[in-house]
């Protein structure tokens, strides 16, 4: 008999990633959450609490939550904020 495996969709995936990267947020009083995945990988976040305005925000984007998004999930083209 042969089982199927459910692979997670690229929304789950990045989903699971940015739940990972969380406590690293948090410890600045920070968050991120996910806005939406396209079928082109790109991924619009928000992002939260002490983040949200902060001068370090966007490299906290590109440098920390996208590097590490494309890491995790090589279907990851871009991470923009929403």
């Amino acid at each position: 008999m042969v089982e199927a495996v459910r692979t997670a969709t690229l929304k789950e995936q990045v989903s699971d990633a940015l739940a990972d990267i969380r406590p690293s947020l948090a410890q600045h009083g920070g968050d991120v959450e996910l806005v939406d995945v396209d079928e082109d990988g790109l991924v619009s976040v928000r992002l939260t609490g002490a983040c949200h305005g902060c001068p370090g925000a966007m490299m906290t984007l590109q440098m920390g939550i996208e590097r590490l998004l494309k890491q995790r999930v090589p279907d990851v083209t871009a991470v923009v904020a929403a």
